[in-house]
Formats: structure tokens, C-alpha cells, sequence
């Protein structure tokens, strides 16, 4: 009587060694060569202690991934079932192994207990017949595997649709189900897919899907995605979503974010303040359904007793970060500062440090005065960066020239943009005479005019562009340059911009220098 062989060992080459081991062993390696098989997939050792399996599965879907290439789209019978979301779905192994998820449970019902080398009964599955026979194929047993999905985000329609895609390679990401399917392809380990809902999430951005895709991104800790969303706000806050009732979703903390940016666009400091108003308007009368005017917000934060300022109350300190990153002192036209009186002691803050009413904090009658003593000097800023003035143009397909009067200190410059053709555009600044406005100017009633013939500027000029869900930012360095009237000195540096983008956002910084520094 034959005795039974012990199972024959096999020589498989790993990392730089050349050794022999059993195939039942958990391991296609001794321990020391583990280590070097580990660092070729990019696999944690200690987590192939725990988890021998996880070793398998990048060999699995390699064999796999090589078999589908060459082999036609499945017709045959499925013979895998996913018991998942109270569901019954029939798969093929042949398309679940680009899942590391389905490929992990498929090669432990593979083993049941027994000790099977899952790459060699892959080989076994995946190998396709000898040409010439043509053996009658028996009934196919179906492998019941089961998957416990815990994430409410994902759904039936989701999930079916991210199983669809093991077999379409161009499945189209519908964006009212991108969550749900960016959270199925998560928990199936489809990094493809994952791949591609990002993508699509990133191209379709838009007011009433931003909160869900940013809340997604941080709960998936998808950085890519998160800068996106970010990045999308700081040019649409002011001209799209400020408009919109879309605003009330924006979540405070990315709002945060997005004051703090240096690339914010806005048209002016007092838009992003109306902005910023009508946002804590909408959190504190969530029953609002349509955006109210302006007045009716200011009629709003002009309600609460004087006796204590808005941002002191309990109801508003939490808000207090928010409102200390406007630029107060850049709400410069006589106009605004008047409509921001019906704010009254309303948005008034306490002297602690924290930001006072826009006519206190910027326009105090001895500081402003100051100001124009000085010949304009913005002794108040310290830092270019975060206390710049800014002004915003926003070129679109309908305009070839778009310009602006804006007054500061009782300077005037003319802030313009031009479309040369299809993909060029020009960008700069001029100052200006008051004699140049127009009577109807409105900047005629922003005060004293400053007399003096030169005026030292800091400025930047930025223009941004979103291309294939890609931002193209240009942008001229800080340039500190004396305007007079002359031609030779009253035109700052030109921008100039190639982009097939459209609209794009050109936004104008500057400052006026100590003159005596300089």
C-alpha cells in the first residue's frame, strides 16, 4: 500500500530569493522573504500577518485583469451570487475580481476551511480551453458570497450601478446618484470606478450639489475632490451661489475656508459682505424658501435690541470667524457704507478684538480723516495678503470689454478687462481724473476728492479660469508703482491671459503704501 505524498514543494522566485515552500502554506514565502513580496505590492507586512490573505488578492485581479483582456464579454451563466442590500445580484467571477472587496470574499468561499492556493485555483477557473474540444460544459454550481453594507449613503440604485461598471468600462456617472455610487465603489475597493465618480464630481460642480460632494469628500477623505469643492467656491460664492437659495447648504466650515482664501473673488468687499449676511439670514430662518432683498436682511439684523451687538449674543459667536475675515475697511463708496447703516448695532461687535459696525471699523470719522490727510495712506495695513482691497470683473462669452470705476480715498482708478479674441484676454488699471466720470457717476458722492498728483500703489492682478475641471490661475507679482496722470504713469502693468475658459475671474488687489517708506 502506497503511502500518501506529502504535498510537493515548489520554487517560486521572490523579490531577490529563490526559495522552496509547500503551496498549502498561508505564505508563498518563508518569513524572510514575506518582507520583500510585501514592498513589491506596496503592502504593509504586519497587515499580511494578520490578514494573510490580503497577499492573494493584488495577485488575483493581475491574473484576472490579463485573463478579461483577451477574452470576449461574458454571455454564459452567471456563477457567483452577492447576497447584498436585501438583494440577490448574479455576477460573473471573471468581472468581480476588479473588486478587491468581491475578489476577498470570493477567494475566502473559495477556501471553506481548507487550506487552497488561490492563485492556483485561479489559474484553474481562468484558463481557458485547449482549442479542438469542446466538452459539454455541467451545470454551473453558483458560489453564494455576502456583503454587509452599513454606510445609508449607499443604495440600491447606487450600488447596482457600481456593479454595472465591473462589466462597462464607460459607464456614465449620473450626477444625482455620484455619492451613492463614489460610496459604493469605496466599499466594493473599486479604486476605477472611485476614480471616476471623482472626476465627474469635479466637472459637475454646481450650487445644488456642492454640500453633498464636499460632505462626501471629507467622509471619504478624498483630498482631491475637497480642494475642488473648495476651489469652485472661491469664484462662485459672490456672482452664482450668493444668489441663490442653494447658499443657505453651504456648510460653515468650507465657508470659513473659502473667506480665508487670498483667491476669493468677489466684485467688491461690500458684495462678500451682503453675501455673508444673507448666509447667516437663511441658517437662522431656515423656513425661508426664496432669497428675500437685501433690505428685508437688514431690516432683520436691525431688529435685535442695542443693548447687545449681533456677534456677542449666544445666537452669534459662533459666527464670529467668519465675519472677522471680511475686509471691512475696502467698503469704500459712500453708497454702500450708507446701506450698511441699516445695520445698526445689529452686526456691531464688542471692542474685545472682534470687528465693530462696516462705518465704525473703517470709515471712523478721525481714522478716514486721517486717511486723507496722509494723502491716503493705509497706515491700518499690515499685511498685503489678508488686507487688500479687491475689486472683480467677471468676463463672460457675451462681453469683449468689461471695465468698472472704483474710488478709494478720493483716488479713482478704472479697473478693465478686454477679450482680444476666442482665448486672449488683457487685464489692468488706470487712474483716473474726476473730471472723467460721468455726472450719473455715483462715485461723485463718495466725498473729498484727493488733490495730489501721485499716488504710490501696491497692487496685484489675478485672472482664473476653469478648463476641463481644472483651474488655470495667471497672475502679475505685488508691484508697487506710482500712478500720476501722465501716459507714462497712469496705466499699471498689463495682465495678460491665454485660456479657453469661460467666464473668466480677474480680480484687482492693491493698497496704498506709507509714502514715506518708500
Amino acid at each position: 500500500m502506497l503511502k500518501p505524498h506529502k504535498g510537493r514543494m515548489e520554487r517560486r522566485i521572490i523579490g531577490s530569493t529563490n526559495r522552496w515552500h509547500f503551496p498549502k502554506e498561508p505564505f508563498p514565502g518563508d518569513l524572510l522573504a514575506l518582507p520583500q513580496e510585501c514592498k513589491a505590492l506596496s503592502i504593509d507586512v504586519d497587515e499580511i500577518l494578520e490578514n494573510p490573505e490580503r497577499l492573494y488578492i493584488p495577485q488575483v485581479q493581475k491574473k484576472a485583469s490579463k485573463d478579461m483582456k483577451v477574452k470576449a464579454f461574458p454571455s454564459g451563466e452567471a456563477d457567483v451570487v452577492l447576497e447584498c442590500l436585501g438583494c440577490r445580484w448574479e455576477l460573473h467571477q471573471q468581472q468581480l475580481f476588479q473588486s478587491k472587496t468581491l475578489t476577498k470574499l470570493y477567494l475566502a468561499a473559495l477556501d471553506q476551511g481548507m487550506h487552497i492556493n488561490p492563485t492556483r485555483e485561479l489559474d484553474r477557473l481562468l484558463r481557458a480551453p485547449s482549442p479542438g474540444k469542446h466538452k459539454e460544459r455541467a451545470p454551473l454550481k453558483k458560489m453564494i458570497i455576502s456583503l454587509k453594507i452599513n454606510d445609508p449613503v449607499v443604495t440600491r440604485v447606487a450600488f447596482a450601478l457600481a456593479l454595472k461598471s465591473l462589466y462597462m468600462s464607460e459607464v456614465e456617472v449620473d450626477l444625482e446618484q455620484a455619492v451613492g455610487m463614489l460610496a459604493s465603489a469605496r466599499v466594493l475597493g473599486f479604486s476605477d470606478l472611485f476614480q471616476r465618480c471623482v472626476t465627474a464630481m469635479i466637472k459637475g460642480l454646481a450650487p445644488d450639489n456642492l454640500r453633498n460632494f464636499y460632505l462626501a469628500s471629507c467622509k471619504y477623505e478624498e483630498e482631491q475632490l475637497s480642494f475642488a469643492c473648495k476651489k469652485w467656491l472661491e469664484m462662485n460664492l459672490v456672482p452664482l451661489v450668493g444668489k441663490q437659495i442653494h447658499l443657505r447648504q453651504v456648510p460653515q466650515e468650507l465657508l470659513y475656508k473659502v473667506l480665508k482664501s487670498p483667491r476669493l473673488f468677489t466684485f467688491n468687499e461690500f458684495y462678500l459682505l451682503k453675501t455673508i449676511l444673507l448666509w447667516v439670514y437663511l441658517q437662522l430662518n431656515p423656513k425661508i424658501q426664496t432669497i428675500p432683498i437685501h433690505e428685508t436682511v437688514l431690516t432683520y439684523f436691525s431688529s435685535f435690541p442695542k443693548k447687545c451687538c449681533f456677534l456677542d449674543r449666544d445666537l452669534g459667536q459662533c459666527l464670529m470667524p467668519l465675519f472677522l475675515c471680511l475686509r471691512l475697511q475696502g467698503i469704500t463708496r459712500a453708497g454702500d457704507v450708507g446701506e450698511g447703516s441699516g445695520l445698526g448695532s445689529g452686526l456691531e461687535l464688542s471692542q474685545q478684538g472682534a470687528p465693530r459696525d462696516p462705518r465704525e471699523h473703517c470709515h471712523d470719522t478721525g481714522e478716514h480723516a486721517l486717511g486723507m490727510e496722509n494723502g491716503g495712506d493705509m497706515a491700518y495695513v499690515k499685511d498685503f495678503t489678508t488686507q487688500a482691497v479687491r475689486f472683480g470683473l467677471l468676463l463672460t462669452q457675451e462681453h469683449t470689454i468689461d471695465s468698472k470705476m472704483i474710488a478709494v480715498y478720493g483716488f479713482f482708478f478704472e479697473i478693465k478687462g478686454i477679450r482680444v479674441d476666442n482665448t486672449s484676454y488683457t487685464f489692468c488699471m488706470q487712474r483716473m481724473k474726476c473730471t472723467d466720470l460721468r455726472p450719473s457717476s455715483p462715485l461723485r458722492e463718495t466725498g473729498p476728492v484727493n488733490l495730489n498728483t501721485e499716488r504710490l500703489v501696491k497692487y496685484e492682478i489675478r485672472a482664473q479660469a476653469l478648463v476641463d475641471g481644472q483651474w488655470e490661475e495667471f497672475q502679475t507679482n505685488e508691484i508697487t508703482q506710482k500712478f500720476g496722470f501722465s501716459k507714462s504713469s497712469c496705466r499699471s502693468h498689463v495682465l495678460k491671459v491665454h485660456t479657453v475658459g469661460i467666464p473668466v475671474y480677474a480680480s484687482f488687489s492693491f493698497i496704498f503704501p506709507l509714502s514715506l517708506s518708500f
